[in-house]
Formats: C-alpha cells, structure tokens, sequence
C-alpha cells in the first residue's frame, strides 16, 4: 500500500507542477508572435496562434494541453516548427544526462572520501584539510572553476579539450567543474552523520568486543551514516543536470540547458514547458525511487504506511 500511495502521490505531483507551469506561462503578457505583429499580415499571425492553440480560451488551451500530456506528447517548438519538443528533448537529455551523472559519480567518490577521512580523524590535521578543500568547493562557483580547469588543462598543459562534445575526453573538464560544489556537501553531511554515529552505543560496544577498525567503519558506521547523504542523491543528481546551463554554455555542450535558455528568450511555450515538466517529473520519480530503496539499504525502515 506504501509504493501504490508513493505513485498516487508522485502523479499528482506532476499534475499540479504542469498546471502551475501552464498558469505562468499564461500569465505573461503577450504571446510569442507579438513582435512579428508588425512584420506578418493579420491572417498569418492568425493561422500561427490557431496552430498552437493560442486563440482559444484559456480553459481550452489547459485541456487540450493535458490531453496531449497524457499521451507524452509535448508538443510542436515555436521557433523550430519542424521539430517536436519530445525530439528536441531526447537529443539534448543524453549530454545533460552524461554530465550530471559524471559530476555526481565525482561528487560521491570523492566527497564520502573526504568525509569518512575528517570523521575518522576528527580535530586533526586531514580533518582539518579535508573540510578546507570542503569549503573551497562550496565557495567557489562553477563558472568560476570552469575557466580555470579550461586554463591549465586546455589551454597551458594541452591535456584535454578546451570545449565542444564528442569523446569522453570532452566530458572531463566539465563534469569536474559541476561535481566541485556537490563533492564538498556530500563532504560536509558525510562527516556530520559519520561522527553522529560513531559515538552511538552500539559502535562503543563493537569496538569493546575488538572488532577491527575497518569491520567497524565499514560495517557498521559507514552504511548508517551513508543513509542522509542518499536522502541528498535524488535531488542532487536532478539539481546537476538541470544546473548545467551555464556549463554547457561555457563547454559549447549540446545538452537540454542551451535549448531551455533560448526558449526563455524566445518565448517559446512549448519548449519551455516541456523541459519544465521534463526536468521535474526527473525530480519526483528520482525521488520515489530513493524513497523505495531505504528498504533495501536499512532494513529497519518498513514499506507500510504504519512505517512512514
């Protein structure tokens, strides 16, 4: 009953995210032809605002549009008239994808490394260095850190490609430049949780029992303290892909983030809506899935609505 619960809820989440969108959309004055008004013959702006729906009532624009939402179609971009924003999404979504999961592969790796190391060695010198480095990634921002990394990797010590997409070898410096500020939050809430649960009781008594020093890391304090930090995954991961804008704009990166920008500016409906919708139906499913695979990562958490 919890997961069928989960999904009537993650549903209706998206429901009232594309309406909400829908809303605002409308609500801003004029409609995306307003500045041809002066350059196309009344009949033709006409035909254009009949094509997408723009003539009728607001309520019968909602319905048709959630009528097509239903059959995941997301419709026809303004600017691209021979392009369908489900195809204008499946070829940007790879790239962003790549990249945010790259970055985040990054950010866990290093980050729960970073934090177990300031746990384990707490009020010391790798503490003390480790949550240095911590503040350095949270401080500094990505645009700022993409220059530098096109700096000395590209451009000085010609080790890897300066911008563009194509190989692995372009993924690199982009993906480093996005995981700085999420490797140095896992970092933080690593360490956090992991000094939290090292002073529980039940560790005291394993290590009086003389359970080694990794048993009781490994076993016992990292799969405890790991539980807050998967809680972060599920956003983080949607919070990458859908914060590469500026990235993508940077690395020339053909990804989902260069179509959304020059829809905004365009005022393209279709476009912007449906990488809205794309992005937070991304969000809501990621985070059902997190939800579920507390199960299989604590036992002790029950699937079950008395459980929740």
């Amino acid at each position: 009953m919890y997961i069928v619960k989960r999904l009537f809820t993650m549903l209706m989440t998206i429901w009232v995210i594309a309406s909400l969108t829908f809303l605002i959309m409308k609500m801003i004055p004029g409609d995306p032809f307003a500045s041809d008004a002066d350059v196309l013959p009344p009949e033709v702006l006409q035909n254009m605002r009949a094509k997408y729906n723009l003539d009728e009532p607001i309520a019968v624009q909602y319905l048709l549009y959630m009528k097509d939402l239903a059959t995941f179609d997301l419709g026809i971009s303004i600017q691209s008239e021979t392009r369908s924003v489900n195809t204008i999404i499946a070829e940007g979504a790879p790239a962003s994808a790549l990249l945010g999961l790259q970055a985040l592969v990054i950010a866990l790796a290093f980050g729960l490394l970073l934090g177990i190391v300031a746990a384990l060695h707490h009020n010391r010198a790798l503490d003390y260095l480790s949550m240095f480095v911590a503040i350095i990634g949270i401080s500094v921002p990505s645009f700022i850190i993409a220059p530098l990394l096109i700096k000395y990797f590209a451009v000085e010590w010609g080790i890897l490609p300066v911008a563009s997409w194509g190989t692995w070898q372009h993924s690199i410096l982009p993906s480093l430049a996005l995981a700085a500020t999420p490797l140095a939050v896992i970092a933080r809430f690593m360490r956090s949780s992991m000094l939290e649960v090292l002073n529980q009781n039940y560790i005291r008594t394993a290590d009086a029992k003389g359970l080694s020093t990794t048993k009781l890391v490994v076993r016992h304090g990292i799969r405890n303290a790991i539980l807050p930090v998967i809680s972060f995954i599920g956003p983080l991961f949607v919070a990458l892909i859908t914060g590469t804008f500026v990235i993508e704009k940077i690395f020339a990166i053909p990804g989902i983030g260069r179509y959304f920008v020059d829809s905004i500016f365009n005022r393209d409906y279709p476009v912007i809506m449906g990488t809205t919708i794309f992005f937070s139906t991304l969000l809501v499913v990621t985070l059902f899935l997190i939800d579920i695979s507390y199960r299989f990562i604590d036992p002790r958490i029950k699937l079950t609505s008395g459980g929740e």
